[in-house]
């Protein structure tokens, strides 16, 4: 799978480009503040429906325009797909697929498949629980997409159960027992929903970690696939042990995980109208990192790690979400963005060669030096609102 063209209008600094693209090595040089990021995070923004530097779309819209729009031709198995999105913020965005129109924007996620490192990808290791579970559930939606919906159902429920909770706690007499039989009724849609989601990360985490292991081993100086681990820690008491890849073969079903669901809300309703928040559930979950040699040594990577190791660490979760995707059946189209000048010479000497062989890599970088001599291909030079092809 790769693009072999990118169409940009009105997406953030760009108001009307056009870059062909080829299989292979790209990299997009310029000074910072050019616009070369714009052109990556704008591909894996087809991906995905988000971006990897943002939370809204908003600041994806040009300076002055009401609309942005992102096109692509996505060649995979010698067959060619145009994959269209139209950005409207505070409007419902638009997606098209050959120019047809699709019922929902989410209906094209996960037709084109993209990995990304960046800078910001410490946050997976060093940041709060909510950077690992948009890490996970990003991946989830990648591998099956019609987890978009449940992510965006769940999503909409906790909202509508939040205000429903401070409404109960505001309420007195017979209006606060309706309040709380209405509640039941939202329980449910949290629970189905939720439980839904929680299976697919604990199955998804299972899946993941063995991947870790290895990519941690082939990007860390003398490490061994043993020391990195991850595990998916549950704010359901039933569910509290960490499913890690030791759980492989005994993960809990979806009813079962209904079930704890259900008795934790029961269990946690007063402090929860208390409080007007959900207290439990996939919001509330945390994947757990860690490093070590044997059970007895492993410490959490966040608060413990030094600054190379949670490099390391990080760089492991996107090349193991990179070799899970690819197993499935499709290279993924790896965006490495201005992630060679935060790493030391050994580090990225790994990277590059761990990542070459990749159908299509797209790299940022300030300068030509930066991007590694195994990485050599095309490259286009980003400045003043252009973008050149480099000729050799």
């Amino acid at each position: 799978m790769f693009v072999s063209h990118l169409t940009l209008h009105d997406f953030r600094s760009y108001g009307d480009v056009e870059v062909p693209l080829d299989a292979g090595v790209t990299a997009f040089v310029g000074r910072n503040g050019q616009g070369k990021t714009n052109l990556v995070e704008a591909v894996d923004y087809l991906s995905r429906l988000s971006s990897h530097r943002v939370a809204t779309d908003a600041p994806l819209i040009r300076a002055g325009a009401e609309q942005a729009l992102v096109r692509a031709a996505v060649v995979r198995d010698g067959r060619t797909a145009v994959l269209e999105v139209e950005l409207n913020p505070g409007r419902t965005n638009r997606a098209r697929i050959n120019k047809s129109p699709l019922p929902r924007a989410r209906d094209i996620v996960g037709i084109l498949r993209t990995v990304v490192f960046s800078p910001e990808d410490l946050a997976l290791v060093k940041g709060d629980p909510s950077e690992r579970r948009r890490f996970l559930d990003d991946l989830l939606v990648l591998r099956t997409p019609r987890l978009a919906g449940v992510r965006a159902d769940y999503e909409r429920v906790l909202r509508q159960r939040n205000s429903l909770l401070k409404t109960i706690y505001a309420a007195r007499g017979s209006s606060r027992e309706a309040a709380i039989a209405t509640l039941t009724v939202w329980d449910e849609h949290l629970v189905a929903s939720g439980s839904e989601l929680i299976e697919a990360r604990l199955a998804l985490v299972a899946d993941l970690a063995p991947y870790l292991g290895k990519a941690y081993e082939a990007v860390a100086r003398g490490a061994s696939r043993d020391d990195a681990r991850v595990a998916y820690v549950s704010s359901l008491t039933m569910l509290a042990d960490p499913a890690g890849e030791e759980a492989v073969g005994r993960l809990p079903s979806r009813d079962l995980v209904a079930i704890a669901f259900r008795d934790e809300l029961a269990r946690k309703q007063d402090d929860e109208i208390g409080r007007g928040l959900t207290l439990v559930g996939p919001h509330r979950d945390e994947l757990q990192l860690t490093l070590g040699p044997g059970e007895d040594n492993r410490l959490p990577v966040k608060g413990y790690a030094s600054h190379g190791e949670s490099w390391s660490f990080a760089l492991a979760l996107r090349l193991a979400s990179y070799d899970l995707l690819r197993a499935d059946g499709d290279d993924p189209i790896l965006i490495l963005d201005d992630v060679f000048a935060e790493l030391d010479a050994d580090r990225r000497t790994q990277l590059a060669e761990l990542v070459a062989g990749a159908e299509q890599v797209l790299v940022t970088a300030a300068v030509p030096e930066d991007v590694p001599s195994v990485l050599a291909g095309t490259t286009f030079t980003v400045a003043g609102g252009e973008v050149t092809r480099v000729e050799r």
